[in-house]
């Protein structure tokens, strides 16, 4: 197996709030992973060090053999760039531009980063909202969609720029249950295509079905880290068993 993301002794404080302490693991390439944990664990910290969304205070992060940041050290700005623009990143809350259509959402970025000719870029995102089954919301305004639509566009939208890897932060918290399942959906795709992901999640049932791994955080730590069938239903430690008799 070919680890594509390596996380070694992964530090992060805000003040004297240590939020990550000592995190370490590695994601192969087409594998889906799934982070669990209660509320303030580290999770979407975690995440967003991994794009740089978040300085951390310590440790190495690899991607793709590149060091985002080595013991420490962060590798120059154009170094950074190059490496984050291998991962995309799908937030809780959509970040669509309100002001754009969903068809131009998706554009604006490989344009503005002069990704293709803009006919291909134009090819690309019908293409991709056809994948999703939005091609007849293309000009529609995201203040005029629900909220599994908006998630699906801002999953497209990270695909436009050809990731090797996406980064789920709680896709469907913000989501209505009966919204939750057409965005868990897409994502179960993109797994079937071998898409590497990394879903901070509490769908359960995602992590349970879909992922190939799933971590259980608390507290800023790695509990505890296995395929799905040996973790929910042979937790090996107490703080994981505690967790999954309140959420199962």
């Amino acid at each position: 197996m070919v680890a594509i993301i390596e996380v070694s002794n992964m530090k992060k404080s805000f003040g004297n709030l240590e939020v990550l302490k000592q995190i370490t693991f590695a994601v192969n390439k087409n594998e889906v992973v799934a982070v669990i944990g209660p509320s303030g664990s580290g999770k979407s910290t975690m995440l967003r060090g991994l794009v740089h969304l978040e300085e951390i205070n310590g440790g190495s992060i690899c991607v793709d053999g590149d060091y985002l940041v080595k013991d420490g050290v962060y590798s120059k700005p154009q170094e950074i760039k190059q490496i984050t623009a291998k991962m995309g990143m799908v937030f809780q809350h959509f970040n669509l531009f309100p002001h754009l259509t969903v068809k131009e959402n998706l554009e604006i970025a490989p344009k503005l980063h002069k990704k293709g000719l803009n006919t291909d870029i134009q090819r690309k995102s019908s293409e991709l909202l056809a994948k999703i089954g939005l091609s007849d919301r293309a000009a529609a305004y995201p203040a005029n969609l629900s909220g599994g639509q908006k998630q699906r566009v801002a999953i497209a939208r990270a695909l436009m720029m050809d990731p090797e890897i996406l980064l789920f932060d709680e896709p469907t918290s913000a989501l209505d249950p009966e919204l939750t399942g057409e965005v868990l959906q897409v994502m179960k795709d993109l797994a079937k295509e071998h898409m590497t992901m990394i879903v901070v999640t509490h769908e359960m049932g995602f992590a349970r079905d879909v992922a190939d791994r799933v971590i259980f955080m608390d507290n800023g730590e790695i509990v505890e880290s296995a395929h799905p069938s040996q973790l929910f239903l042979n937790p090996q430690f107490e703080r994981t068993k505690a967790f999954l008799n309140r959420t199962l």
